[in-house]
Parts: C-alpha cells; sequence; structure tokens
C-alpha cells in the first residue's frame, strides 16, 4: 500500500473511531463531516420506525450508512452474512433476527472503537447468532465459499483498493451467494477531481465509484446479475444506490492449500465460538486464530 492510501485509511478510521466514542458519550453520529442529529441522506432516517425501534440506542445512532441494505438483500432463514465495515452493528443485528437462530451474522470492522461499540449493542439486543472480526474489507478474515449474502452500508466508497474488495467478497462467498450493497455512486459524467470538489473521502464522497466503474469492478472480479439502483441524491451528481450482483453457482474460488473442511476452517466449527466476542487489541491474523479460523498444518 502506497503511503498516501495508508493515510487515507488512517484518516478514516480516525474519523470513525471518533464517531464511535461520540455515540458511546451519548452523541449521535452521521457518514457526513460532522456529527449531526438528522440528516435526511446518510444515518438512521433511512431505516423504518419499527426496524429503529428494536435495536438499542447505541446501534441507531452510531449509523453511518446511506441506504438500508437489509430491506433489499432479501435474507432467509438459516443464512450466513457478513456485513463489510460494520460500525455499531445496526444492519448485523437487523440482519440476525432475519436469518433466525440457524443463520449466523458476521461483522467486520478495522476500528476498534467501532468492534466495542457493536459488542455492547449485542450485550443489549441479546442476539446470540452474531460475531464481530477485526480486520479491513480488502482482506477478509473469513475461509472462502462459506457466506451466503455480503452486505455494506456506506463503506465501499471508503476503501483505497476496491478492487481487492470485490475480490475478497467474490472469494468468502458460496456459488450462488449474493451481495445486497447500499453504498455513494457517481454519474458516470463525473471526473474524480469532479467527485472530490462535491465532498471529502472520509465523508463518503470523494472515494465513490461512477456506475460504470462499480459495474466493472464487479464484473472483473466475477459477478453477474449485477444491478445498481439510485435511491436518493447525496450531492450534485452523486447518488445512494442499491447495489445487488451474484456469484455463479459454478463458481470455485478455494485457494492452493485453503482446504474447507468441517474440522478445519469451516466457519460452523471455526468461526463460531461458544460466546460472541472479540478482542478489538488484536491484529487479523490472531483474531483468526483466536477464533479457530486459523487452518494448522
Amino acid at each position: 500500500m502506497s503511503e498516501q492510501s495508508a493515510a487515507l485509511r488512517e484518516t478514516v478510521r480516525r474519523r470513525y473511531a471518533a464517531a464511535a466514542l461520540t455515540v458511546a458519550e451519548g452523541g449521535t453520529a452521521c457518514c457526513g463531516p460532522t456529527p449531526v442529529e438528522v440528516d435526511e441522506n446518510f444515518g438512521s432516517t433511512l431505516y423504518a420506525a419499527d426496524e429503529r425501534d428494536t435495536l438499542p440506542a447505541e446501534a441507531v445512532a452510531a449509523s453511518l450508512g446511506c441506504g438500508n441494505p437489509t430491506a433489499v438483500a432479501e435474507l432467509r432463514e438459516g443464512d450466513r452474512v457478513l456485513d463489510l465495515g460494520s460500525g455499531g452493528g445496526i444492519d448485523v443485528l437487523l440482519s440476525a433476527r432475519r436469518v433466525g437462530p440457524t443463520g449466523k451474522a458476521y461483522g467486520l470492522d478495522m476500528t476498534e472503537e467501532m468492534l466495542a461499540l457493536a459488542l455492547a449493542n449485542v450485550a443489549k439486543a441479546g442476539a446470540t447468532n452474531v460475531e464481530f472480526l477485526k480486520g479491513t474489507i480488502e482482506s477478509i478474515p473469513l475461509p472462502a465459499n462459506t457466506i451466503d449474502v455480503v452486505i455494506s452500508n456506506c463503506v465501499i466508497n471508503l476503501s483505497v483498493d476496491k478492487p481487492a474488495v470485490f475480490a475478497e467478497t467474490f472469494r468468502v462467498l458460496r456459488p450462488g451467494g449474493r451481495i445486497g450493497v447500499s453504498d455513494v455512486v457517481a454519474d458516470d459524467a463525473l471526473t474524480a477531481e469532479q467527485r472530490a470538489e462535491r465532498g471529502d473521502h472520509v465523508g463518503c464522497i470523494a472515494g465513490a465509484l461512477s456506475f460504470a466503474e462499480y459495474r466493472a469492478g464487479l464484473e472483473g472480479a466475477g459477478f453477474t446479475d449485477v444491478e445498481i439502483a439510485p435511491t436518493h441524491l447525496v450531492a450534485d451528481g452523486m447518488h445512494s444506490a442499491m447495489v445487488r450482483a451474484t456469484k455463479p453457482p459454478a463458481a470455485e474460488t478455494t485457494r492452493p492449500g485453503e482446504e474447507l473442511t468441517d474440522a478445519c476452517c469451516g466457519v460452523a466449527d471455526c468461526c463460531t465460538p461458544a460466546e460472541t466476542s472479540v478482542d478489538p487489541t488484536l491484529t487479523v491474523a490472531e483474531t483468526k486464530t483466536a477464533s479457530g479460523c486459523g487452518c494448522q498444518n
């Protein structure tokens, strides 16, 4: 990773760490440049009131997204769901309810403060089919072919390596798996410079892909049935959009040496501890080992 990319990622991490601390102290966070109470383009107002009312107040207050991916992800009983950039856990908790006790909802976040907030929210909600992992969305700490649905809410636009995000998402999905992502997408006519004029990277604007770029990125990773439907404007020429795509049923993504057996590296046995827990101080590799996800040869 270049120094510029590393610096940008650290800026994003600091922004969302601060948002988590703000919520923990009783405030409200938003994807925009400063915390606000209500924003029609970002945050918890994009969820139905009956959904918000069933969740811990801190999970709702920490909502930083530009949509509601669980509303269109077509989650089913027994699904294993992964939320990329899970933040305070609002979409993980909603997913956990939809997939039921036979399913599982994973949250992945690189920010220790958000992970701590999410774990507190899980405890308040009493959810038992939830697990949070520390890591980046460019290097997902889960085995290949183990997830039914990947969701994400206004996070992929923040990545400094979007091709890696698409490739990793494709890898962890089972053949026939699908994505339901809410993200900021730019009109095709807007240049990168014009996007930057409309908002900064950490504010979910400058790093957004165009519609054509998003489609090309997903198709380049192997996805089919790509749909990108705008839902509302977040800036001039910039849209919140729902993104859907499917991993072909015949796709194979197991890497050499990566075996998917029930005894090792299968999510059901290796990544489901008796109690929902994660140590936010661990590295990605340490988190995998601590939860039993590290294959032992």
